[in-house]
């Protein structure tokens, strides 16, 4: 388990996803706030990807979070569109309603951040999110991403269009276990 100060980062256990299933992706708002696509329903037994996690994808690593006080399941995390080549990646996280509000997604970037950079060795992580979403900005500013430009009425949220934010942070600029 990669652990943060209020965090652990761990594998998929079956019993999350009856969890997850119910508390963010039948959530029709968060759903819809947090995916590139429309919302739908996901069915009990589903593969979906957000859900069971593929460990032979190459291109993006899934954990679930849990609170370390008390291994109680939190949320999601994941590093997604990992490049290789150009040694870079996305971060993205979502929380369950009843963890929101307590510091997590800030532990979580951060804990993403040593995973991205002195695990695999990447050189840039990237954030995007709504222009709205105060929480995850920041989460991402507090832990060392830099605004680097909005990208105008590019999401269709829930029947209209909505900005979103680009942050960057390069590996050079990153303070591993700055205050958060």
């Amino acid at each position: 388990m990669l652990r943060g100060t209020k965090v652990g980062l761990r594998a998929r256990h079956e019993d999350d996803i009856p969890v997850l299933r119910t508390e963010l992706y039948n959530d029709v708002v968060n759903a819809a706030r947090a995916e590139g696509g429309p919302w739908r329903p996901l069915s009990p037994g589903t593969k979906d990807p957000r859900l069971v996690v593929d460990e032979t994808a190459p291109g993006s690593v899934s954990f679930s979070v849990v609170e370390l006080a008390g291994d109680t399941l939190v949320g999601t995390a994941t590093l997604w569109g990992i490049d290789t080549h150009n040694r870079g990646a996305h971060i993205g996280l979502g929380l369950l309603p009843s963890a929101r509000g307590n510091g997590y997604g800030t532990d979580v970037v951060a804990t993403l951040c040593h995973y991205g950079f002195v695990v695999r060795g990447l050189h840039r992580l990237q954030i995007e999110t709504l222009a709205d979403n105060a929480a995850m900005l920041r989460s991402a500013e507090r832990n060392g991403f830099v605004r680097e430009g909005v990208l105008r009425s590019s999401a269709w949220v829930l029947g209209e269009f909505v900005d979103e934010v680009l942050l960057g942070l390069l590996a050079r600029d990153w303070k591993p276990g700055a205050p958060l």
